[in-house]
């Protein structure tokens, strides 16, 4: 099984790439440059999210392949091929921590689908195709990554009790009234991220939350960068009420999946699962 390899060192925070590799349109305005097609029918990329890339092998000639998710973490994440014409093909990404930045670690190991014949293809034509993904991708994260870092944070906040987690159903914009969200909002200047996670549920929901470990990556929507929080109440913390959305729920496991995410949420609906299986 042929197996390519590319490590390359973005200099920005683990979490920060992790949320740039399941931007669908980061990736789409990166391969473009090399003259790809990338698509999908979400933003952000979450496990069992399909995605469609179409290769410019030669002058005339492209190949399409398209891709199931399987895992996204700050770790790194993984999909497998579902369509095109290769038998199997399996791309991980893993993220370290360095000093500095985040090392980018990339494997892509696949099946050839007509024997020799194959595998000489897959030295003239396969292997220079991921090579030149892998290289055009690598320069825009480092774009995009410095972009990112002078813009704005915003806050959400996964409040957890009795092994359930609050969501809020949004009453504005109208492009976003009725889908749900977790409760947050923007980080103001000199203001640490705690603060404001617990000013804005102190402003939405007329209760005191405090800030725990982080969960998921970080993702990259509209600008801005949203990072969700764990949280739990605050000792003698009054009843969550829903001062600035239309309801607000407590909502277990198994009803995550069911309900109209605004975007960023969505995306971490699997880690919110985890989340609370744990508790």
């Amino acid at each position: 099984m042929p197996v390519q390899r590319c490590t390359t060192f973005v200099d920005a925070p683990r979490r920060l790439v992790a949320g740039m590799l399941r931007d669908s349109e980061a990736a789409r305005e990166a391969l473009a440059r090399a003259g790809h097609d990338f698509s999908s029918s979400v933003r952000l990329l979450a496990p069992g999210d399909e995605a469609v890339l179409v290769g410019r092998v030669l002058p005339g000639v492209r190949l399409s392949f398209r891709s199931r998710i399987l895992r996204v973490s700050p770790e790194g994440m993984t999909s497998v091929l579902v369509g095109g014409l290769a038998r199997a093909l399996t791309h991980t990404t893993t993220l370290t921590e360095e000093d500095g930045g985040t090392r980018l670690t990339d494997e892509i190991a696949w099946t050839s689908p007509f024997g020799p014949l194959g595998r000489v293809g897959d030295v003239v034509l396969v292997r220079r195709l991921i090579r030149k993904i892998l290289d055009v991708r690598a320069v825009a994260f480092a774009q995009r990554a410095a972009a990112l870092a002078d813009g704005s944070v915003v806050v959400a906040t996964a409040l957890v009790r009795d092994g359930r987690v609050l969501a809020a159903r949004r009453s504005y914009p109208p492009e976003l009234a009725g889908r749900w969200e977790l409760p947050g909002g923007r980080v103001e200047p000199g203001e640490s991220e705690a603060d404001a996670l617990a000013r804005e549920c102190r402003e939405e929901l007329g209760t005191d939350a405090v800030a725990r470990e982080r969960l998921g990556t970080d993702l990259p929507v509209c600008g801005a960068l949203v990072r969700v929080y764990v949280a739990d109440p605050a000792p003698g913390a009054a009843e969550p009420q829903a001062l600035e959305h239309l309801e607000i729920r407590w909502v277990c496991p198994g009803e995550l999946a069911t309900l109209g995410w605004v975007e960023a949420d969505r995306a971490v609906v699997a880690d919110l699962q985890g989340l609370l299986a744990d508790r």
